[in-house]
């Protein structure tokens, strides 16, 4: 699905695109919609830039045992030391 955003609505809101992708990738993230993962891609940004995104509004990471599980696995099976 594609949504097409017209500059008027832009400069209406006094916002860039890559602003509003952020804005919603954060609403979405704060509603548990999205993971980490997938609103600092949809924010095309890395998780790194994301994490300081939130940090900066103090938005905290919904980082549970599971996840946790998740990344050591992950880390694991890509011989990360």
């Amino acid at each position: 699905m594609s949504i097409v955003i017209s500059d008027k609505v832009l400069q209406t809101i006094q916002m860039s695109d890559t602003e509003l992708l952020q804005e919603i990738a954060i609403m979405l993230f704060e509603q548990e919609r999205f993971t980490l993962g997938q609103a600092s891609n949809f924010a095309l940004m890395n998780q790194l830039e994301f994490q300081r995104l939130l940090a900066s509004r103090k938005i905290s990471l919904h980082y549970d045992i599971a996840e946790l599980r998740e990344d050591v696995k992950s880390l694991a099976a890509n011989d990360w030391r």
